[in-house]
């Protein structure tokens, strides 16, 4: 659950000295995408798209062991390094595969590249920029979910703005679902990310009775207008949420699963807030303690009670807590996190839940330090927290 804002220059660590970032970058051109290129590599060998298996959607989710979310990249609305992070490199994903991570999140926003005054069309430079990271994940035989993010500015679950807001959301996931057909079952789309309305009631808590009602319209309407493109998108596994992609009763028990039998469901859990995230306030807590598991276990037992004893397939597309510091001391709660990780996958993993860590490349600073893998210098940040992530799936 989560109960800040990432549009917020601070909390998204886009400030490079926050984050800790290497400015002495090379030459850099800047593409009418808004990403910008250091280099131009070799064409790259034909990518295997793989293929679309007839096989039940549990089974698929079974192959997912653990995962990890290229944050505050493909997502900032702008441009890919909109908010401080380096282009996205082959090797970069290489070295998540080669971490042991087999599932690849790609929050990507569309909204800016968009051209409502041509039917909608997707920016052709900025769809193949997002083909070019998918392949590098294909290449190392990945799963890959790939997704709307932050478009909450157009895409608002709200009754009246449904005839404003279906057209553009229909037109896009059309174009992105041909685009994608060829590729096979380790591609999953998520319909949206954190549908909600910023600011207003229960925001990150369920949302309104309307706000509810008219997010099972949208998740109906990307499921439908995926299918519609036949082929492959026929039986691709397809993420839908609730609003906010909170675990929260109210949101949980008004969702509408469409009848379809390769339907899942994407739920965010940072559980719990007073842990995973740094409120600064006197109720923070910075020890894994029994409370702390027991609040994992009443997130996970909410999920199963809705959804997975229903034979209902989840994924939880973020979770992670911060390397935030105690106060006064300043000493990292890194092992703290440690003992964390493994209890909540270990209790995911009870459940037949894969998890996708969120990663933002932020570590140090005063912004959402959930940043695990340092992109700049090809390290994990937090050696024995990856480890922990990995231990549960040996």
């Amino acid at each position: 659950m989560k109960y800040t804002m990432r549009l917020t220059a601070l909390a998204l660590c886009v400030s490079l000295v926050l984050c800790g970032c290497d400015t002495n970058k090379p030459a850099q051109t800047t593409t009418a995408a808004g990403t910008t290129a250091a280099v131009t590599e070799a064409p790259a060998a034909a990518v295997d798209y793989g293929e679309m298996r007839d096989i039940p959607l549990k089974e698929l989710i079974g192959e997912m062991k653990t995962g990890w979310n290229l944050g505050n990249t493909l997502d900032a609305p702008e441009g890919e390094t909109a908010w401080g992070n380096p282009q996205t490199t082959k090797e970069m994903i290489d070295f998540v595969a080669e971490g042991g991570f087999n599932v690849i999140r790609l929050p990507t926003s569309w909204g800016m590249h968009i051209d409502d005054a041509n039917g909608y069309k997707i920016d052709e430079e900025w769809l193949a920029r997002v083909h070019e990271v998918v392949d590098y994940a294909f290449d190392n035989g990945m799963y890959v979910i790939l997704n709307t993010h932050h478009e909450t500015s157009w895409i608002k679950p709200v009754s009246e703005e449904l005839d404003n807001v279906l057209p553009k959301f229909r037109a896009l996931w059309k174009q992105i679902a041909e685009s994608f057909e060829p590729y096979g079952d380790h591609l999953l789309f998520e319909g949206l990310n954190e549908p909600r309305i910023e600011g207003g009631p229960n925001e990150w808590n369920g949302g309104t009775k309307d706000n509810r009602a008219a997010l099972n319209v949208l998740n109906k309407a990307f499921v439908d207008t995926v299918r519609e493109t036949g082929g492959n998108n026929s039986k691709r596994a397809l993420l839908i949420t609730t609003v906010a992609a909170a675990v929260v009763n109210s949101t949980l028990k008004a969702l509408e699963i469409p009848d379809d039998d390769r339907v899942l469901i994407s739920l965010h859990a940072y559980t719990p807030y007073n842990f995973t995230y740094h409120p600064k306030s006197e109720w923070e807590v910075y020890e894994f303690t029994d409370q702390v598991g027991n609040d994992i276990d009443s997130v996970f037992d909410t999920i199963d009670s809705y959804f997975t004893s229903k034979g209902i397939n989840v994924i939880i597309t973020e979770y992670g807590s911060q390397s935030k510091s105690k106060p006064i001391t300043e000493e990292r709660i890194d092992d703290e996190n440690v003992k964390w990780v493994k209890y909540f996958l270990n209790r995911a993993k009870q459940s037949g839940i894969p998890c996708v860590w969120w990663d933002n490349n932020c570590y140090y600073g005063s912004g959402e330090r959930f940043g695990i893998f340092d992109r700049r210098n090809m390290k994990w940040f937090v050696p024995d927290l990856v480890e922990a992530i990995m231990s549960v799936y040996k």
